[in-house]
Order: C-alpha cells, then structure tokens, then sequence
C-alpha cells in the first residue's frame, strides 16, 4: 500500500539522490555557499554528507529546501 502525496515534492526521492542533484547543479562550493555545513567544504563527498545528514536533522531540511528552491517547476522530472 503506497500512498500518494500529490502536495510533497520529495516524495519518492531519496536524500542521496537529492544530495547528487544539488552536488551535480552548485558544486561542493556553490552547496557551501548556500548552506554553511563542513559537509561541503571540509574534504566533501557523497557518501560522508549522507552519513552527516542523516544524523543531523536541521542540516537535512536545509538540503531538502534548498532542492525544492532549486528545482521548484520540476522536482519531480528532474530524474534525468
């Protein structure tokens, strides 16, 4: 039983597919310019922002505003 959420542009979204889209459209230094977490400046990858957000909520939502900003018109075609 999947439930529709016609109103949560994240819905079906994983962060990490969420973080390499953010990461593939600024940069490691256009995400640290918008967001100020050592995640994307001190020696960034992946794989340790996931570990670094998934363990921090506040940084998380920052990431996920971010990519509804960015992305607002299309979130939802923005797979490719």
């Amino acid at each position: 039983m999947s439930e529709q959420q016609p109103n949560n542009p994240l819905h079906g979204l994983t962060l990490e597919k969420i973080v390499t889209q953010l990461h593939d459209y600024y940069g490691w230094e256009g995400l640290y310019y918008r967001i100020k977490i050592n995640c994307f400046n001190n020696d960034p990858s992946i794989k340790s922002s996931l570990k670094f957000l998934r363990k921090t909520q506040w940084a998380r939502d920052k990431v996920e505003q971010l990519y509804i900003q960015t992305f607002s018109n299309n979130a939802s075609n923005v797979d490719s």
